[in-house]
């Protein structure tokens, strides 16, 4: 019915924004507002209100999903880890692999399914996490739907949306919305090129970039068109190889993600963040994103290794 995804995230009920350091972790004696930042420093919709209210509407969200009897759903995803004797696949082998697989499906879709994981943090009161799943399906006269569920992570990497009816399962409702007919021929609500150049510049005009984008840049690009677009083959292909030439993405070796799906890890570290992106082993479709703290925030509560959030896109 809508896109759906699946996030941890402390700025509930505020659907389709994750609360996180806008600029990476602070620099010594740097300090930041108690208020949650908004994601890649794009402008929130709405004022944050005060953090007193988001821990007890995270609370109150913990006891629904949870009930009286157990102990709060509210709990931070570990890293991913990537297994010990894998071999690392580079680059440009995985985009090879997938230019050799398009076959002319699947194709591309406007919209998503997408779980995601994300921490809200404060100088107020400790990191708080919760997993929220999204679905967004497009309709031919140019309307949409949006379901928006706090799922249960008592069953971590099991979705509960379905297209079914927007169908839910061990999940609380959000937001199911509407919305009209509208149509725009500009990045990120255009369709994307297959083809890398082309690709390149369609990401650095959806992120409103006046330079060529920097690979932390680049990412961010990447998971603003994966939260509005499911890839096709060629366009996965096209990613692949825009990646292939990306600085500073290594390879790290074979990773199974929190929806349980192999796939090959590639590894980009700077500005006190690690970002694993996880791919497709055969068609180079990213299947996820994660950015993990490669430095303590004790100002935040944020140790070195905690996950600050992740995505897992699904068709």
């Amino acid at each position: 019915m809508a896109v759906g995804e699946r996030r941890w995230s402390a700025r509930l009920p505020v659907p389709r924004r994750r609360g996180r350091l806008a600029r990476g972790p602070l620099a010594v004696g740097e300090r930041r507002p108690s208020a949650l930042l908004p994601v890649r420093g794009r402008p929130a919709k709405v004022a944050w209100g005060l953090v007193a209210v988001l821990v007890v509407a995270c609370v109150t969200l913990a006891l629904v999903l949870s009930g009286p009897g157990t102990p709060p759903a509210v709990a931070a995803p570990r890293p991913l880890v990537v297994q010990a004797d894998s071999t690392p696949v580079p680059l440009q082998v995985l985009a090879d692999r997938a230019q050799a697989a398009v076959d002319g499906s699947p194709s591309l879709r406007k919209g998503t399914h997408v779980q995601s994981w994300s921490m809200g943090m404060s100088e107020d009161a400790p990191p708080i996490t919760l997993p929220e799943e999204r679905v967004v399906r497009w309709r031919a006269d140019g309307s949409h739907t949006e379901l928006v569920v706090a799922t249960d992570p008592r069953h971590p990497g099991r979705p509960v949306l379905t297209d079914a009816g927007g169908a839910v399962a061990d999940g609380h409702v959000i937001t199911r919305r509407t919305y009209p007919p509208s149509w725009s021929d500009a990045p990120p609500e255009s369709p994307p090129p297959h083809d890398a150049a082309r690709l390149r510049a369609y990401l650095r005009e959806a992120a409103h970039l006046r330079a060529a984008p920097t690979t932390p840049e680049l990412l961010d690009a990447v998971e603003l068109l994966l939260d509005h677009w499911t890839l096709g083959a060629r366009e996965s292909a096209a990613l692949a190889r825009l990646l292939a030439d990306t600085e500073g993405l290594r390879p790290a070796g074979q990773v199974t993600d929190r929806l349980g799906r192999r796939g090959q890890a590639y590894v980009y570290e700077g500005h006190g963040l690690r970002r694993m992106l996880v791919m497709d082993p055969v068609t180079g479709a990213v299947l996820g994103l994660e950015s993990v703290f490669a430095r303590a925030e004790p100002v935040y509560g944020v140790k070195a290794g905690d996950v600050m959030s992740y995505s897992a896109w699904m068709r």
